[in-house]
């Protein structure tokens, strides 16, 4: 089984802006560092005013953080964005986006956790890559292992392109569930926002990708559910393969069980313990874009450029 790739963005530029935008839940921001992270690393950082609203537990009004987001699409002087956190509001977004002015307007578009839904809608109607990766306030802000931030501007920047292979570090050992090859769009993300959208528009569209799934405070027999919930759906078995990022809170030797359970039966390639998620270091995984996972090799390579230099 196959997939179409999804086309790459254009590169994050030395000292490029960088938009910052609050889709999801609200969070306190050291402006002073956060600018201070950004020029240290060549790039100027414009904060959009919904970072600084709070609504409860979202980010400001479904307006302001909708306004923020197509804004910052919109601003040709904005080479990249980042989001600020995860929690959640993103879904209520999905039906107000407009999709037309993403396509026109792609750039690298970062975040993970409550952001997969934005991954899935973006890679399902505006047809570019994305990137699962690390936020500013937890992850950038909060002094994670040097690999996050090297494997998240390594793919901005296009220093690994097509036939690279994706590090892994060497501390934290993969684990294979069920050994093969597969080609295919890597998409997915947070589990439980994956099984959120299912029976919208909005749904993972999983013919022949690599599934990566990955996951926070559930504990096994919710895991269970919500990887039941895809079986019943048709979606596992659409799936070439599976990537399973960080599932933070569960014993492992009850993960891998649950693991071997759901997916020996589809025959699939199956590869546990990549540290991208709610984890540290928290690695960037490219959304759409097409990739070769080898479980038995432990390896993810891409198979095209995500970014392109203009």
């Amino acid at each position: 089984m196959t997939s179409q790739s999804s086309t790459a963005v254009p590169a994050l530029r030395p000292e490029g802006t960088i938009a910052l935008i609050a889709p999801a839940g609200p969070a306190t921001l050291d402006v002073e560092k956060a600018g201070q992270w950004m020029r240290a690393r060549g790039h100027e950082l414009r904060i959009f005013s919904g970072v600084y609203e709070r609504d409860g537990y979202l980010a400001g009004s479904d307006d302001v953080r909708l306004r923020d987001l197509h804004a910052a699409f919109a601003n040709p002087e904005i080479d990249a964005i980042f989001c600020l956190r995860g929690g959640y509001g993103t879904p209520r977004l999905l039906d107000s986006l407009d999709f037309d002015l993403l396509r026109a307007n792609p750039k690298p578009f970062v975040g993970y956790s409550d952001i997969t839904a934005l991954h899935l809608a973006i890679n399902r109607y505006a047809g570019f890559v994305t990137f699962h990766g690390p936020m500013l306030n937890a992850d950038l802000l909060g002094d994670k292992q040097p690999p996050t931030e090297a494997a998240l501007f390594s793919l901005l920047r296009g220093q690994l392109g097509a036939g690279g292979v994706l590090a892994h570090p060497v501390a934290y050992p993969l684990t294979t569930i069920e050994p093969g090859v597969a080609c295919g769009r890597l998409l997915g993300g947070n589990l439980s926002m994956i099984a959120a959208v299912m029976g919208t528009p909005f749904e993972i569209d999983a013919e022949g990708i690599i599934l990566f799934i990955e996951d926070v405070n559930e504990p096994i027999y919710r895991i269970d559910r919500l990887l039941t919930h895809l079986r019943l759906a048709g979606k596992l078995a659409q799936v070439a393969g599976v990537l399973v990022g960080d599932v933070a809170g569960v014993d492992n030797a009850a993960l891998e069980r649950l693991l071997k359970q759901t997916f020996e039966p589809l025959c699939i390639p199956v590869l546990s313990g990549w540290r991208s998620g709610h984890c540290d270091p928290n690695l960037t995984l490219p959304m759409g874009a097409r990739v070769r996972l080898d479980a038995g090799e432990k390896q993810l390579v891409l198979e095209q450029d995500v970014v392109f230099k203009a």
